[in-house]
């Protein structure tokens, strides 16, 4: 079964057909809502708000663990993150859709594994962050319904809930990094803790600070309008990935 994990701007499906939604326990709290089941043309998929359902907890407050429990318990094979991102890479501007490939972790005090207090230690490979059929597929869902998808990017995953610093921006371009974001860590590596497919659609809702039309200041208020418009972008190629 395919699990939806919206982020800001994408905190429903409406084009999900709902059939329950259901409270799960899990050994790590609970998530940060209830699942929300139903089909898309038919196909199960089960959809949760990271944020919650009101957008009230913080990038760093989101229980990552609890989230992907509770989907893995529910017989989830496959997740797509969906997420909001600032734009570092020049050609990545507002309104661009990406399906990143990499990431660099910039956050801290964050529960980031399943594996604590075990013996032996365990450790997974993380070379390739993004599991590469899933994000395939995404990329094939997108052409196929005419939605341009960036393939590849460095994906600064930071601690917020603050917006950065230009110079931290800079920083972050010397590292390496196209876009940046504060909820793509850790519940990629958890996903891979646990052994689920996950892949990631970044929605970039700004120029990063200190970059383009971000140089003097982030306008807050033009993200909520590029959200509303890539919302319905990104449901197309959800759509398309179920359909496939």
């Amino acid at each position: 079964m395919l699990a939806i994990i919206g982020g800001t701007g994408l905190t429903q499906l409406s084009n999900l057909d709902v059939s329950r939604r259901q409270v799960v326990r899990t050994p790590y709290g609970e998530a940060s809502g209830p699942l929300t089941f139903g089909a898309i043309r038919g196909v199960p998929v089960v959809f949760l708000a990271r944020h919650g359902y009101g957008h009230t907890i913080a990038p760093h407050q989101v229980n990552y663990r609890a989230n992907l429990w509770a989907l893995k318990e529910q017989g989830v094979g496959d997740v797509v993150s969906v997420v909001s991102v600032g734009g570092i890479r020049a050609d990545l501007g507002p309104g661009r859709i990406v399906v990143p490939h990499q990431i660099i972790d910039y956050t801290c005090g964050r529960m980031s594994t399943f594996f604590e207090n075990e013996a032996p230690v365990k450790h997974i490979d993380f070379t390739e962050p993004y599991t590469g059929e899933l994000r395939s597929r995404l990329l094939a869902a997108a052409k196929a319904c005419g939605e341009a998808a960036v393939d590849g990017a460095v994906y600064a995953a930071t601690q917020g809930p603050r917006l950065e610093t230009a110079a931290e921006i800079d920083r972050l371009e010397r590292d390496g990094a196209d876009i940046v974001g504060m909820t793509g860590m850790p519940e990629a590596a958890l996903a891979r803790e646990i052994e689920l497919a996950y892949a990631a659609i970044a929605v970039v809702v700004n120029h990063a600070a200190g970059r383009g039309a971000s140089a003097r200041g982030i306008r807050l208020r033009e993200i909520d309008e590029v959200l509303k418009d890539a919302a319905g972008r990104v449901r197309k190629i959800i759509e398309g990935l179920v359909a496939a």
